[in-house]
């Protein structure tokens, strides 16, 4: 990408901004305050935080916490290897009781009786009374845990886990969880750092001499060791959290000798708010709006800096209790999206360092960005000196009447020359793009760096465009936005955009802001295939994961574990060892004939041809597509495909596509009803429990109640309607045609009954018979429950869902209606796989797909 050339004129607007970049006149400071007077007019502006809630203090509660129950899953399924170092340990107690001097018992006396009194003296002195009671707080809490966990372990804890967590005392296995170690870890915790207070250094090395005592003499297991303390440090983490600490942060006199640090004498520091509303100071608040900007964009604070020489400048501090935010936000998205972050976990000063770093080298490389001056330390916060950009204005209070093609000209010419450089921003919004106007010609100015790479990918610049085309495009529009770029860049570059044109790519400023104008990004592919036909629109993968990969790892795990914890082994064993092996090769021809059904199903409604042969083809890809889309999605996908190949407009395709689902729920619920009638009293009842109609009924009267009330009753008709009247004149063509309504119905009972039938088969195969009403109301409730869970095929879901609704209703052992569950899916589901690949590659060679 190569920047615009300087339209007539740019050379004059150039040399106006920088005539504006020469310091801006104030009033002469004849003195200069010294540091904690200059900071009492600061504190006018500025309310300094008292106290911080770190939320580095919550995430070590959790991770403590989820420690505690990892130590009693060790305890639990690996107790010889707890054991075995706690025996390696406990090889040294002979020695041990040689060279100590006191007893173990009155070494934890002192240790219990002194650290306290130790630590709580030294906070008295230094006038800390809140952390006094916030430390005492915190050890009667880890106290009253550590008892709880105790009494736990006791009524609930399995005999594996009380046994891990036990040590042999006169001769008596009992589990030992030293309350007092608990308390002093809570009360160490609150107390502070080791590095700021002595006493606090000294006291956990005893508590760590204590704790290996302790240990080494087997008066306590290990598990019981680690939960102690980590219990410990989850009350005191906790307190801290919930209570807050003393700010670090530099303000007042630290802030002003952070200034001064930086090499500027400071004449008035003035905090800019968030919002103009805050700030009486129209003239003030025009200035500012830049630097308010950069705080709702960043979160960083920003201060009005004017030195005594009469310059005015821009000071953002960079706390570092805030950079832990960051830090997650970052780890996170690093793991799941591909190419969007690199770096992960960094410190408040490499942060500080990588945002200096982009803003020189966006200014060497000739971009409209402020100068960063300076760079300073102050307390726990990190300070950046840089000019200010005067009157330049957000984009996003710019007047749409103002946002002139030229305008729009320079924004693109402004990032193409940070790419020529190699520079990505990575963090384009109406925030970061600041425009102003110079001898009335448009500036425009790009902030925000601290996101940016040096060196970037072709991936980051190519995101940085898309970023940029969404945020015009909210304001001009697709095709204004589009037409921009396009002066601007190579048709190339254009038509690479497409596949980023997602919402995970953006910011999420701009996302939100396309919560309100939904319809932009289908408008800007739109404007894109318009222009240029041949450009590739499909979204690229940019996530490793969502929550669909999460649900198909997550569920198929719990499902296994939950038929593992309920089976009983001995008994499925002789169940499968009896097993007949012929009913199970019937049900895999029976689900067969479901592709049969399904196939003359898409025939029925299609409003061309389709070969019976070819329809049979696309049912069975469909299988193999299965393992990648959620139940049902696979088939309605390949029919649309396979419909549209045939020249059916996109509009028709879905209409049929989504009639023939409509017809499949409508024939299976009236299966139900006729087989319900059918079996009358000579089968049986209908296999529900008075207390279940009841709940039924409950339930039928709430969600009648729930549409007598209009925003309800309007927000269920606008899901159902667009369906309705999609579908409705196909079926319209349908019905004028008896046999394409014979073949529809037809087709769906025999996919339904193939489903039945071989669901039938598999109970036969283990030996066991329920009714024929009762197979098809466990087969469809079960399948139903299952697949409203978005794992690929239902993978998991519909196993567990179809072996308890079995094991409920006929009242089949559950380990047996589970194992029948899984052979129903094998045979109707995972041997089919194979087939649907082989299927698959055919019709890609045909070119049917």
């Amino acid at each position: 990408m190569s920047a615009t050339p300087p339209p007539a004129g740019r050379a004059a607007a150039d040399a106006a901004v920088d005539a504006v970049d020469a310091p801006e006149p104030a009033p002469a400071h004849p003195t200069l305050p010294d540091a904690p007077t200059l900071a009492l007019e600061v504190m006018r502006d500025d309310v300094p935080a008292a106290r911080v809630h770190h939320p580095s203090d919550l995430i070590g509660t959790i991770l403590s916490a989820l420690g505690a129950v990892v130590v009693m899953l060790l305890a639990t399924y690996a107790q010889h290897t707890t054991t075995g170092v706690a025996e390696d340990v406990q090889g040294f107690a002979t020695l041990l009781r040689n060279i100590l001097v006191v007893p173990v018992t009155v070494l934890e006396g002192l240790v219990t009786l002194l650290v306290p009194i130790a630590v709580l003296t030294e906070l008295a002195v230094r006038r800390l009374g809140r952390q006094v009671l916030e430390a005492l707080a915190a050890a009667v809490t880890a106290v009253a845990l550590n008892e709880v966990v105790l009494w736990l372990l006791h009524h609930v804890g399995s005999d594996n886990l009380v046994l891990g967590m036990s040590v042999p005392v006169n001769g008596t296995w009992t589990v030992v969880l030293p309350g007092y170690l608990a308390m002093l870890a809570a009360l160490l915790t609150v107390s502070g750092p080791r590095s700021r207070r002595r006493t606090v250094a000294w006291s956990w090395n005893a508590v760590w001499v204590v704790t290996g005592v302790l240990l080494i003499t087997a008066q306590v297991s290990l598990p019981g060791l680690a939960v102690s303390l980590l219990l410990g440090r989850v009350a005191g983490l906790a307190v801290r959290f919930l209570s807050g600490v003393r700010s670090e942060r530099a303000y007042g006199a630290s802030l002003v000798t952070g200034v001064r640090r930086a090499g500027f004498e400071p004449a008035r520091l003035r905090r800019v708010p968030e919002t103009p509303d805050e700030d009486g100071d129209e003239a003030g608040a025009t200035h500012d709006a830049a630097a308010r900007a950069l705080v709702r964009s960043s979160g960083y604070r920003a201060y009005e800096l004017t030195t005594q020489d009469g310059e005015h400048l821009d000071l953002f501090v960079i706390d570092g209790d805030r950079q832990v935010v960051g830090m997650l936000a970052r780890v996170w998205r690093s793991l799941r999206l591909r190419g969007l972050e690199g770096r992960s976990v960094v410190s408040l000063r490499q942060a500080t360092e990588g945002t200096a770093l982009l803003s020189y080298a966006a200014r060497a490389a000739g971009v409209r960005t402020p100068q960063l001056l300076a760079v300073a330390e102050a307390e726990d916060s990190m300070l950046l000196v840089q000019s200010r950009p005067h009157r330049a204005v957000p984009l996003a209070e710019v007047e749409p009447g103002d946002l002139t093609d030229e305008l729009l000209a320079e924004a693109w010419a402004q990032l193409s020359l940070a790419h020529a450089a190699g520079i990505a921003h990575r963090s384009l919004t109406s925030d970061s793009v600041l425009v102003e106007s110079v001898a009335g010609r448009p500036v425009v100015w790009l902030t925000g760096w601290d996101q940016g790479y040096v060196a970037s990918s072709d991936l980051a610049r190519r995101i940085d465009v898309s970023q940029m085309l969404a945020l015009l495009a909210l304001r001009v529009g697709a095709a204004r936005a589009l037409e921009s770029a396009a002066g601007v860049l190579s048709d190339d570059d254009v038509a690479a955009i497409g596949p980023l044109i997602q919402t995970i790519s953006l910011p999420r400023q701009t996302r939100d802001e396309l919560r309100t104008h939904k319809q932009v990004l289908g408008e800007l592919r739109e404007a894109l295939v318009a222009r240029l036909p041949e450009a590739d629109v499909e979204p690229l993968q940019l996530t490793r994961f969502g929550l669909r990969t999460v649900l198909t790892i997550v569920v198929p795990i719990l499902a296994v574990l939950f038929i593992v914890t309920q089976i009983n082994l001995d008994e499925i064993t002789s169940a499968v060892a009896d097993s007949d092996w012929r009913w199970s090769v019937l049900a895999f021809l029976l689900g067969l004939l479901t592709l049969v059904g399904a196939a003359l199903a898409i025939v029925a409604f299609s409003p061309v041809r389709i070969p019976v042969w070819r329809a049979i083809l696309v049912q069975t890809a469909a299988t193999f597509v299965a393992l990648a889309a959620p139940a049902g999605i696979g088939p309605a996908a390949l029919n649309l495909r396979m419909l549209t190949r045939r020249g059916v407009s996109a509009t028709l395709a879905g209409a049929t596509v989504a009639l023939v689902q409509v017809s499949q729920l409508i024939v299976t619920l009236g299966l139900l009803l006729v087989l319900t009638i059918a079996s009358g009293n000579q089968e049986s009842a209908l296999p529900i429990s008075s207390a279940v109609l009841v709940a039924i009924g409950i339930v039928a009267a709430l969600v009648a109640a729930t549409l007598l009330i209009p925003s309800v009753r309007q927000w269920v008709l606008a899901k159902i309607m667009p369906t309705l009247r999609q579908t409705w004149p196909r079926l319209i063509a349908v019905l004028g045609q008896p046999w394409r309504l014979a073949l529809a119905i037809g087709s769906n009972l025999l996919m339904t009954l193939g489903y039945v039938l071989a669901f039938d088969a598999c109970l036969a195969a283990f030996g066991q018979h329920a009714t024929l009403i009762q197979v098809a109301i466990v087969y469809l409730a079960g399948n139903t429950a299952g697949s409203m869970v978005p794992t690929p095929g239902g993978m998991g879901a519909i196993e567990a869902a179809l072996g308890a609704s079995l094991s409920a209703v006929t009242g089949i052992n559950f380990g047996i209606a589970t194992s029948i569950a899984i052979l129903f899916r094998v045979v109707t589901y995972w041997l089919r796989i194979p087939m649907g690949w082989i299927a698959m590659r055919v019709l890609q060679r045909s070119g049917e797909l």
